[in-house]
């Protein structure tokens, strides 16, 4: 790891706040995905796949 001096705590703190925002965006996507694909399967069923 390089040498980061005095800005060492400001670089690590973004670099961890980052990973926290892109790991919630990922969950948050992957748990909406879910969500609409069980809210499409729903609508399919009920409409009786006719087209």
């Amino acid at each position: 790891m390089p040498d980061l001096g005095k800005y060492a705590d400001a670089v690590l703190s973004a670099y961890a706040v980052s990973i926290v925002l892109l790991v919630a965006i990922v969950a948050l996507s992957l748990w909406r995905g879910r969500k609409v694909r069980a809210e499409m399967e729903n609508v399919e069923r009920r409409s009786g796949r006719d087209g």
